[in-house]
């Protein structure tokens, strides 16, 4: 039987007196170094390095003394965002257009941006493609008007940059187009099947054979938003105040790791690691993963501030929400700048 510490206190003080000091003591240690479980969240497999970060071992310092870390799958960031409000996740992965809901809609006025996690758009990496048909009716964007087009979900990443991308080309997103919504893995049928004209496409359903064969690309994200945050680190103040010195160490194996993984000379392995964890072939992901046709992972997990406001901004003016957001008012680097002085 596992006894409560204040029992177990009790029963040691009755032995010798003076003893109940001293197990207090004893416990307050123990308590102490008990490292702190961190629960970060992801949402694609590989993709969302959080899901993976420890299949490399040997490459962590920290991971189990000062600190653990556990995974946490979400489907999307509206349930994350719930449990972050409720303190049942410590690090959400919100993206630009995720992180102003945070803030104004669950009203998350301590919702910090943390580290970055990947970039779309970054100059030399990939960016998000709308695709279309070889055959079909599209050729240039004017073409779009009165077709049908799709997207994951109203209010997402790719979905304000379509809507950015209709705007910039005089096409009204509510009265000249039909939307209609769907998951990514559905996109490539729904194109080839004629449902759609056009679909977005993302890591790693873009890399499909058979949809890059039959479609290709008629503009991406960065042609509407520029580089994007696609998905960055937040956590509530509180809980960095708290725990700031094991997360420091987080920090410093998640830089550790990121940087082991997007090193050339561990691609073939890190490839494999993958495609273990993954349960898919390692051909899936060799191509793109960790190079430049992935997205921007930061070797010091440092987010683009600026590209973050201006693609707020842009948010804003498609009426997703409703106030402005002056994003240096949510941003603590600290941690991760320590973090990266370790490392130099």
């Amino acid at each position: 039987m596992i006894r409560r510490p204040s029992q177990l206190m009790q029963r040691l003080a009755s032995f010798r007196p003076g003893w109940g000091l001293f197990a207090l003591l004893s416990l307050a240690q123990w308590a102490h170094a008990e490292p702190l479980n961190i629960r970060v969240a992801w949402i694609v497999p590989v993709s969302n390095i959080a899901s993976m970060l420890f299949a490399k071992k040997g490459v962590a310092a920290h991971e189990g003394k000062s600190y653990t870390m556990e995974a946490v799958h979400f489907q999307g960031t509206p349930p994350m965002i719930t449990a972050m409000a409720t303190g049942d996740l410590d690090i959400g992965l919100l993206g630009f257009s995720s992180f102003p809901l945070g803030v104004q809609n669950a009203g998350l006025a301590d919702l910090r941006i943390i580290a970055d996690e990947i970039r779309d758009g970054a100059p030399g990496y990939y960016s998000n493609e709308f695709m279309v048909r070889n055959d079909g009716p599209v050729k240039t964007i004017a073409d779009l008007k009165g077709k049908v087009l799709a997207t994951n979900a109203y209010g997402s990443a790719v979905d304000i940059a379509m809507r950015a991308l209709l705007k910039k080309n005089g096409i009204d997103a509510k009265s000249d187009v039909t939307i209609i919504e769907s998951g990514f893995p559905g996109m490539k049928a729904m194109l080839l099947e004629k449902k759609v004209d056009l679909v977005p496409a993302v890591l790693p359903f873009s890399e499909d054979p058979a949809l890059r064969a039959a479609a290709h690309t008629l503009a991406m994200e960065r042609d509407a938003l520029g580089p994007n945050a696609l998905g960055i680190w937040v956590a509530r103040s509180g809980f960095l105040q708290k725990n700031r010195a094991a997360m420091v160490d987080f920090m410093e194996d998640y830089l550790r790791l990121t940087r082991w993984y997007t090193d050339p000379k561990n691609h073939d392995e890190a490839v494999a690691l993958a495609a273990t964890f993954a349960k898919r072939p390692p051909e899936a992901f060799s191509g793109w993963l960790f190079t430049k046709k992935d997205y921007y992972r930061d070797p010091n997990g440092l987010p683009d501030i600026a590209a973050i406001q201006s693609n707020i901004d842009t948010q804003r003016e498609l009426g997703f929400i409703k106030d402005p957001i002056d994003v240096g008012k949510f941003v603590d680097l600290s941690i991760v700048k320590e973090a990266a002085s370790r490392l130099r």
